[in-house]
């Protein structure tokens, strides 16, 4: 170091040298600026959690996507590089401890004094895995995904959701009885976005006005998506989802009082359907007329074409947007281009008018 300064002075004129030294100073004593001096650095984790991030911070943040692409979400297991960036992050965004548990372990014991830990599942109020789960049709499939939603209202779309302060995660549940994938429904996802808002406000108070600006349109064409959503699936032949996957919708189902059943028990990424519940869907499929059965994103599709096979029925992909593929990414898809595509899928597969 001393010697990369002596050779800076044999080169730099002393007026130069006076002058770069006295704006040092000035600099130094106008105190430290985070917000003008870089940008916010935000670790996230699941995709939907990225595409919000990366919407609000603007030009004031670098948001970076912790699953590499095409990773499954529920399987993922941090390397010490990637705990490494969330401890010199400004701000780590993670969906809650049921989706993922790592965080746990990773953040006991003291976080970085600048770390700002935002748990997005604090902002919506949680409902049991397989909830609303039900046959639907009148038709009668996995006993397990079966209930009677007669007393299941048509949940209207309205605009409540900014107040994210008045709900609470309901730590009644055991973890496990309770179903992650909070980011599903559009309501949800609006309140996600604004406890996000506010977390950039805390963290670079300099910019309150663009960030929330910034998320109270998202959140704003959140609530339109809801309102598309609503009127797309008000009038549909069938009202079950039929899903041969692990079934991720349980709260886009409750919203739109629709029923929903899967031969998959849990959303463990290696746990099999046995060939009686297989069966069972394809029974139940074949009594309703059902012309489609949905797959989800990310892993070989195997059950639900075996079950497509058995009932001369087609498959459509409905996204859970865990996680993208390279394509994908590549292609600039966002999670409300996935969304629009999923309510095109649902109105095809449960043929709405």
């Amino acid at each position: 170091m001393n010697r990369l300064a002596s050779t800076t002075r044999r080169h730099i004129p002393l007026a130069t040298l006076c002058i770069l030294l006295a704006a040092a100073a000035l600099s130094l004593s106008a105190g430290p600026s985070f917000a003008s001096a870089e940008r916010l650095k935000v670790v996230t984790t699941l995709f939907p959690l990225y595409d919000w991030a990366r919407i609000i911070g603007g030009d004031q943040a670098e948001v970076t996507l912790l699953l590499p692409p095409g990773v499954e979400a529920h399987s993922f297991d941090p390397k010490p590089k990637d705990i490494v960036r969330i401890r010199g992050a400004d701000i780590f965004l993670y969906t809650g401890l049921l989706m993922e548990p790592w965080v746990d372990s990773l953040l006991e014991g003291s976080t970085p004094e600048n770390l700002l830990v935002i748990d997005a599942s604090s902002a919506v109020t949680m409902i049991a895995a397989g909830e609303s789960g039900e046959a639907g049709d009148g038709h009668h499939g996995p006993a397990a995904d079966m209930a009677d939603k007669s007393h299941h209202d048509h949940h209207q779309p309205d605009d409540t959701a900014h107040g994210h302060q008045d709900h609470h995660h309901d730590h009644q549940h055991h973890r496990g009885e309770l179903d992650p994938h909070i980011w599903l429904e559009f309501t949800n996802a609006a309140e996600m976005v604004a406890a996000i808002a506010d977390g950039f406000i805390a963290r670079d108070p300099e910019h309150q006005a663009e960030y929330a600006r910034r998320g109270e349109e998202y959140r704003q064409q959140l609530l339109a998506l809801d309102h598309r959503y609503a009127a797309g699936l008000a009038s549909c032949t069938h009202q079950t989802i039929i899903y041969g996957g692990h079934f991720a919708f349980g709260y886009l189902a409750e919203r739109f009082a629709l029923g929903h059943v899967s031969p998959y028990r849990g959303f463990a990424p290696d746990s099999e359907p046995t060939p009686g519940e297989m069966i069972e869907l394809a029974k139940l499929m074949k009594d309703g007329n059902y012309r489609y059965i949905f797959y989800e994103e990310g892993i070989e599709p195997k059950v639900a074409k075996v079950i497509a096979a058995e009932t001369g029925a087609g498959i459509l992909l409905l996204h859970g947007a865990h996680n993208l593929g390279r394509d994908e990414l590549a292609a600039g898809e966002s999670y409300l281009s996935l969304m629009e595509a999923n309510l095109e899928r649902l109105r095809l597969g449960l043929e709405c008018q």
